[in-house]
């Protein structure tokens, strides 16, 4: 509609649709479709949980850790989507090893009075010795039966108080069904996390860095590196708390199990890890696929690093004469033509005198392969929010906001700041991600200009608030994916979600006033950002 209304010209608005970001896409999306290809990211996944442990506290701070760095390079949906199958057969494997023991225990102890208390008691005095600390508070956590004559009669008892105590019949105990919600939590919000860490983690980082880059082209202070310094120790400090928060709300916080007990394996605790070695298992040793794809992995995460890191000068100053040339879009689209190139297996047929002869090779990933992960609706959505920016430009608007939104200027920055990602994190549970910063950032940028602060003061914490989207099914495709397991009510998202949201505000801004302020000089109205004056708008 802008050429119709006269606000810019179509040769213009065509060109906002396909940017630097594009490529950049287009290079991140050739490594995610060869490492899910070859399973790359399962063996990472599996790897990481093994090396944490199988105590259910540790073994959801191992899938949170292990999620959250692969969606620092994998998109978070596929990421959600890769992990879940892993996670929901780890926690059946829990509840019906639990069932198991308990089953024979009765089996070996049946009588026509209920014995469940004295069994347990007796299991406690015989094993004491062996691993006190483990049985003791697993046999806190069970639910016993209150009357059983048999096997038969335990088994419909224990049937009767699940559909007690969870929707549907489907969990033994009422503990059982939390420790599924907790889990099936730990794994959107760990994918949402993890990809606030890199600028190719979530597309609304990627959005961000375009628009910023292209609103203050002398700045040229965001980049990977740059991005990697601020938001790590955001997300460090983040899935640590969401892991504390999530383990209190659901199972409790007990410390003395956790650090006392982990030396002894629980029955269940062993049951789990049976199952994550199984699966480990079953990839096999690390094939010539997988080593290439996580060598190009290195390379294209280390040339990112390495382009600008800022402290020191990056391999972009060997071409000194050509100045901002070379970008982050550089390194992806060199990386991921390569994975087009480099070959996989051999293609063989048989020749007619029964011999196998080769005739051709199959290289890492086809275009067909790529083109089923690329997200086009996303690159659509950011080139129409680039040309949004563009046409608010031109037409004088993002002036005109900037001047109405000036008496704001008296209010203090940190209540500015604080009020602002409040706004972006309310937004974002109904409005897609990158539509919520693609609308805001051409209001927020002359915000900040109009009262006179650095705009990276309002936009950074903003940004990584755009991606707090943890209270409903709806909020981001992460949540939907885990929500369609059938363990979660809506309510259980809104209440677990609210205190993610509280607690990740509160971090970024900790960030945004400490570590945050030497990396920009935050404190100083930067020279590349321009200075705004009252005059008669077009």
């Amino acid at each position: 509609m802008f050429p119709l209304f006269g606000i810019m010209p179509s040769k213009d608005v065509a060109s906002a649709y396909f940017k630097d970001f594009h490529l950049l896409l287009i290079g991140v999306i050739c490594l995610a479709t060869s490492i899910e290809k070859w399973n790359l990211h399962k063996r990472i996944a599996l790897r990481m949980v093994m090396m944490v442990g199988v105590n259910p506290a540790w073994l959801t701070l191992g899938f949170m850790i292990s999620t959250a760095f692969l969606s620092m390079w994998l998109s978070n949906t596929s990421t959600a989507a890769m992990v879940m199958p892993i996670v929901e057969a780890v926690a059946q494997q829990i509840i019906s090893a639990e069932a198991e023991i308990e089953a024979t225990q009765m089996t070996n102890f049946s009588g026509p009075t209920n014995h469940g208390l004295e069994i347990d008691g007796i299991k406690f005095q015989y094993s004491h010795k062996d691993d006190s600390c483990s049985e003791k508070n697993d046999l806190k956590e069970k639910d016993t039966p209150v009357s059983g004559y048999s096997n038969d009669a335990r088994k419909m008892s224990g049937k009767m108080e699940s559909e007690k105590n969870s929707e549907g019949g489907r969990y033994r105990t009422r503990r059982d069904h939390m420790m599924c919600k907790l889990m099936c939590l730990s794994i959107t919000y760990s994918s949402t996390i993890g990809g606030l860490t890199t600028i190719t983690g979530t597309s609304t980082n990627l959005i961000f860095a375009e628009h910023f880059n292209l609103r203050y082209p002398e700045c040229q202070c965001i980049n990977f590196g740059s991005w990697f310094l601020l938001s790590f120790p955001v997300a460090i400090v983040l899935l640590i708390l969401t892991w504390i928060w999530l383990q209190w709300f659901f199972l409790g916080f007990n410390l003395k199990e956790m650090f006392k007990c982990g030396k002894t394996k629980t029955v269940k605790e062993q049951a789990c890890a049976n199952v994550i070695k199984e699966e480990y298992h079953k990839l096999g040793p690390m094939r010539f696929q997988e080593i290439v794809t996580l060598i190009l992995f290195i390379i294209m995460a280390l040339l990112w690093f390495s382009r600008d890191p800022g402290f020191v000068p990056g391999w972009s100053s060997l071409f000194s004469q050509y100045s901002g040339f070379a970008t982050d879009s550089t390194v992806a689209l060199s990386i991921g033509i390569l994975f087009f190139l480099i070959p996989a297996k051999k293609l063989t047929k048989t020749a007619p005198n029964g011999e196998i002869i080769a005739f051709d090779y199959s290289p890492l990933i086809t275009w067909k392969e790529f083109q089923s992960f690329m997200p086009w609706d996303i690159t659509i959505l950011v080139g129409g929010g680039f040309a949004l920016a563009d046409g608010c430009e031109q037409s004088g608007l993002s002036l005109w906001i900037g001047q109405q939104l000036k008496p704001l200027g008296s209010l203090p920055t940190w209540l500015i700041i604080l009020i602002s990602s409040l706004l972006v994190t309310s937004l974002t549970e109904v409005v897609s991600n990158p539509a919520t910063i693609t609308l805001l950032l051409p209001i927020l940028a002359p915000l900040a200009e109009a009262i006179h602060v650095n705009p990276l003061y309002i936009l950074i914490p903003s940004t990584l608030s755009t991606s707090f989207a943890f209270l409903l099914p709806i909020s981001n495709p992460p949540n939907a994916i885990i929500f369609s397991y059938g363990h979660l009510k809506v309510i259980d998202m809104v209440k677990a979600g609210l205190g993610v949201n509280i607690v990740g505000v509160a971090v970024v801004m900790l960030g945004i006033f400490t570590w945050m302020v030497p990396m920009f000089d935050l404190h100083t109205y930067p020279s590349w950002a321009p200075e705004i004056t009252n005059h008669t708008l077009p």
